[in-house]
């Protein structure tokens, strides 16, 4: 059974930072594009930040540029996001997908796309 586990999110002060975990199980990781993706009460889910399958590529969105980082382990079958300097605009479930069609890499700012998806990690960034 192909699965996404997100994990790390938690509650922190603006400044603040935090790591999320995507462990994927039932497949190899080496074979997909991975994505991270943010839903706000109230606002259609975005991508925030992808890594293609070679692990040479990376994609973020305009907001989060400078403070968030995505790396993958493919021997452990994890992606991260490191997220720094976490601001209140920043509070929204997160979500990982993989995907191995080529479009989570493709639209990865533009509009979410993703074979499978996990459950979401809540981050909270308030005072």
């Amino acid at each position: 059974q192909l699965q996404v586990v997100e994990s790390g999110g938690g509650l922190v002060q603006p400044g603040g930072s935090l790591r999320l975990s995507c462990e994927v199980s039932g497949f190899s990781l080496d074979n997909y594009d991975i994505g991270w993706f943010r839903e706000a009460p109230g606002k259609m889910r975005e991508g925030v930040s992808c890594i293609n399958r070679d692990a040479q590529r990376t994609k973020y969105r305009d907001s989060v540029k400078g403070r968030l980082a995505i790396s993958r382990d493919d021997a452990n079958n994890t992606v991260y996001l490191q997220m720094n300097n976490l601001q209140p605009e920043d509070t929204a479930l997160y979500y990982c997908a993989a995907d191995k069609t080529g479009m989570l890499w493709k639209l990865c700012v533009i509009t979410p796309r993703g074979q499978v998806w996990g459950q979401g990690t809540q981050v909270t960034v308030s005072s």
